[in-house]
């Protein structure tokens, strides 16, 4: 399960408008922002998918609808702080950022897909420790393409700093979830692995292996949304990717993702084979589609230098000792054949 997360975004200017977005991939986190008009204290909220009678314990809104049909969902937006206040309530096309993490557009660039299927009200004034909830509903375009489309909904407070230069920085904080909308049609799930490239990182320690890094990108090229999960291999081992310890990796349609994934404990074999093989799964409850693996090649070349040095020392010693059992047996002979010759020469002296 994702953790939400939190970034910053400024325009400098009086009263000008930025975006601090904090989406609920995960059960929600409050957010904190400097309320407007207010020197001291902070602002913390939350927003949370709900039904009519409050938050339903969901963390983001999955819906399927036809083309052209309207349907009705409902956001709780409680207020943690101690006074009241009034938060701007929007809705914005979603994406999932390169560390996997899904936001939604900021407020000054324009949705083109599902965020402009949501209607919701403008604001909502919520009072001290309170929760009020709202209805939004999502009407798909009768020419809407089938598959996955996404969108965001937040709640938002704008604040005012003063920055080093004493212009007034405005910034607008938004607390959020997402909503995933698929339409019915042909679902046609597909991906591919583009740019791979691998490198070895050599140890010059002939006893040790080096290691092989991996890099390519996978490609949701179908309608459908994907969870990515996979195997590199290289030299005879394999690792899993995303980690243990990393987010999963889900890609909207047409989204591009790009990975890295190193490989210990590889010998130099003068040509490493290699490959990735992708198993991407469609993300969907009562989803039962199949997609085949997608495998790629990914072998690599691998001098063994530290080892070819080593042998190479071993041959000069070999032959250093062979050329020198040489010499040795040649003088010896030659000694051996002076004392044959000396022992003639008395032989002959003796005889006369």
């Amino acid at each position: 399960m994702m953790v939400p997360s939190f970034s910053s975004h400024a325009v400098r200017g009086l009263c000008a408008a930025a975006a601090v977005f904090l989406v609920a991939s995960g059960p929600a986190v409050p957010a904190a922002a400097q309320t407007p008009g207010e020197d001291s204290g902070t602002v913390t909220w939350s927003v949370r998918p709900a039904d009519e009678a409050g938050e339903d314990g969901r963390s983001w809104v999955e819906q399927e609808l036809d083309p052209g049909e309207t349907a009705t969902e409902y956001l709780a937006v409680r207020n943690l702080s101690d006074q009241d206040v009034t938060f701007r309530l929007s809705a914005a096309d979603g994406y999932f950022q390169d560390n996997g993490r899904f936001s939604m557009l900021p407020s000054d660039e324009e949705s083109v897909d599902a965020g402009l299927w949501i209607e919701v009200q403008d604001e909502v004034t919520v009072g001290a420790d309170e929760t009020v909830t709202v209805p939004f509903t999502t009407t798909v375009p009768e020419n809407a393409t089938p598959g996955d489309h996404a969108a965001g909904i937040a709640a938002s407070v704008l604040s005012q700093q003063v920055g080093e230069d004493g212009a007034t920085v405005g910034v607008e904080s938004r607390v959020g979830f997402r909503v995933m909308t698929r339409v019915t049609g042909e679902l046609a799930p597909a991906a591919s692995v583009e740019a791979v490239a691998s490198s070895y990182d050599l140890s010059w320690n002939p006893l040790a292996p080096g290691a092989a890094q991996v890099s390519f990108e996978v490609v949701n090229t179908g309608n459908a949304r994907l969870l990515v999960t996979g195997v590199v291999a290289a030299g005879g081992r394999e690792v899993a990717f995303p980690g243990p310890d990393e987010i999963d990796q889900e890609l909207l349609p047409g989204d591009r993702r790009a990975f890295t994934v190193t490989v210990d404990d590889v010998w130099p074999l003068v040509f490493v084979p290699g490959s990735v093989t992708v198993t991407p799964t469609v993300v969907g409850e009562g989803e039962d589609t199949v997609i085949e693996p997608v495998k790629a090649d990914a072998g690599f070349w691998a001098v063994p230098w530290p080892q070819l040095f080593v042998l190479a020392g071993i041959a000069l010693l070999i032959g250093s000792s062979l050329r020198g059992r040489r010499r040795s047996r040649a003088r010896l002979e030659g000694k051996l054949e002076q004392a044959r010759e000396e022992g003639r020469r008395e032989a002959l002296e003796q005889h006369a």
